[in-house]
């Protein structure tokens, strides 16, 4: 098999969105589960250090970049067999709505209202109520990025198995 641009492209597009798929797994699979069990201070303080961290070049460009690169992959890979560029297609459509659409409208909204917060000072109302706001629906999202991650992941590896 030659290396060129396309196959890049390909291999850059399953490797980050591989790579965001395993972040999104292990993050609903071991770190929320973790910090739900803190106490209200303890969860909201260690989700608040974690969203601070990982705002970073390497984690921006393995996250973010599929929303673009797997829209390019398509597009390279359009004169392929229509089940390959239908599977790559799906896989950009899903990538960008479900991580990308749904990171800038619903986490991170979530996470400017956490960050902003000044915990030290908070009460334990104050603590119960922003938990509450923050959790649940943060989970919830963040399960729909996990699950469209996952699924271009997927669609990717099967259409570069079905490639002719």
């Amino acid at each position: 098999m030659e290396i060129n641009f396309k196959m890049i492209v390909l291999l850059v597009s399953i490797l980050f969105t591989g790579l965001t798929a395993g972040l999104c797994f292990t993050w609903s699979n071991a770190v929320t589960p973790g910090l739900g069990r803190l106490d209200d201070l303890g969860f909201l303080k260690a989700f608040q250090a974690m969203n601070r961290a990982i705002i970073n070049p390497s984690f921006l460009i393995v996250f973010m970049g599929p929303s673009l690169l797997l829209f390019i992959n398509a597009f390279v890979f359009k004169n392929s067999s229509q089940f390959t560029f239908t599977s790559y297609l799906v896989a950009a459509i899903l990538f960008f709505t479900g991580v990308g659409l749904v990171t800038i409208f619903k986490n991170v909204p979530l996470n400017e209202i956490l960050d902003k917060t000044v915990l030290e000072t908070a009460s334990n109302v104050e603590l119960t109520e922003l938990r509450k706001t923050f959790e649940q629906p943060w989970n919830r999202w963040h399960m729909i990025r996990t699950v469209c991650s996952f699924t271009a992941f997927a669609l990717l590896v099967i259409g570069m198995l079905f490639n002719k």
